[in-house]
């Protein structure tokens, strides 16, 4: 099943923290597309629940180094 989400994800300052999460979640298998924004504070994510859960990809952005709310 395709589902998508945003989360809120509070400490991005720059494009190099979008690329950053992008390059991250876009390597998960199950993970269909990806757009952060900093100036949002938000990242939109599109996965097939079967590859991949929530729970990865907020452990992936929490990996990298930021908070997700």
């Amino acid at each position: 099943m395709i589902e998508s989400v945003v989360l809120t994800v509070t400490d991005m300052k720059c494009g190099g923290c979008e690329a950053n999460i992008t390059g991250k979640l876009e390597a998960i298998i199950g993970v269909i597309s990806v757009k952060a924004s900093f100036k949002d504070k938000e990242v939109s994510v599109e996965y097939d629940t079967e590859k991949t859960s929530l729970d990865t990809i907020k452990n992936t952005i929490s990996g990298a180094g930021f908070t997700v709310k």
